[in-house]
């Protein structure tokens, strides 16, 4: 089952996708694709639907694939191949950051070039979405708390990130540098999230290609070593991190955003995204 949500920034309503491509309106159905609907038993009821019985949606906007998203959490070098283009050690645990919910915005939304920006950098990423509480899981039990996947661009400012002191977070967290969509596609339409294949081009030109077979740290993992730290709650989102061909590791010299291109990504079976580059002039 693919869930998504479309409308006006603000004021999105809940959707999905029908196995012709329609979108079919869940709004006299659930509030709103959320924690708290996205349980085995909220899941399994909104399977048991006739698709057809719901009205067709014609959006002219879709939005991030999911409301109300409590932590947003990262992992950093996590493939092993873009570790080394960064100059780094492939770790030895998983490396954790936060982004800011403000960041999420819908999957061709524009991406906002920041104030003094001189390394706005891509990152295509798997998503997981957290369906039930997790704490202390195991990693045999931890597939069960995920309610399904998502396309993420981990955008990032590198100059924000890596030369202005402190955490990750500061060159992550910018509004509109979390795309998540256009989909939410529920954990039984994937069933081996360790072999995805995932590209992002700029312009016309791939820049990165990938697979989730590559990850250090497979999912399964992630979420049990997460849950080791903190709770995972029900519409928390993890980014798995980036498979090599970010800006920053183009050789012989990086290469970053500028206000004027495109962007464009996708994970097999979970959807494409196509964001717009704009300047934050007047603001």
């Amino acid at each position: 089952m693919k869930l998504l949500r479309y409308g006006l920034p603000g004021a999105e309503k809940p959707a999905l996708l029908d196995n012709n491509g329609t979108i079919r309106d869940l709004s006299t159905v659930i509030p709103d694709v959320s924690g708290s609907h996205l349980g085995e038993n909220a899941l399994a009821s909104l399977r048991a639907l006739d698709p057809t019985s719901l009205p067709e949606a014609k959006p002219e906007r879709i939005g991030a694939c999911v409301a109300g998203v409590g932590k947003f959490i990262c992992v950093g070098l996590n493939y092993s191949d873009h570790a080394r283009e960064t100059g780094k050690a492939p770790p030895d645990e998983p490396i954790l950051f936060m982004k800011a919910t403000t960041a999420i915005v819908g999957p061709n939304d524009a991406i906002e070039i920041p104030r003094t920006s001189s390394k706005t950098d891509w990152e295509v990423e798997l998503g997981v979405v957290i369906g039930k509480k997790a704490k202390y899981v195991s990693e045999a039990d931890a597939l069960d708390h995920v309610a399904g996947y998502c396309v993420v661009n981990d955008v990032s400012e590198r100059s924000f990130q890596s030369e202005r002191g402190g955490q990750w977070t500061k060159g992550k967290s910018h509004d509109t540098f979390g795309p998540i969509g256009p989909w939410l596609v529920t954990r039984d339409e994937v069933p081996d999230p360790q072999n995805l294949d995932l590209w992002l081009e700029v312009d016309g030109v791939r820049r990165q290609t990938g697979n989730t077979s590559n990850m250090i740290f497979p999912v399964s993992f992630l979420v049990h070593y997460i849950s080791q730290f903190m709770t995972l709650m029900p519409g928390d989102i993890i980014a798995t991190g980036t498979p090599p061909g970010v800006g920053m590791g183009n050789k012989p010299e990086p290469v970053f955003l500028k206000p004027g291109q495109t962007v464009k990504l996708g994970i097999d079976g979970l959807g494409e995204q196509s964001q717009a580059t704009v300047a934050l002039e007047g603001l």
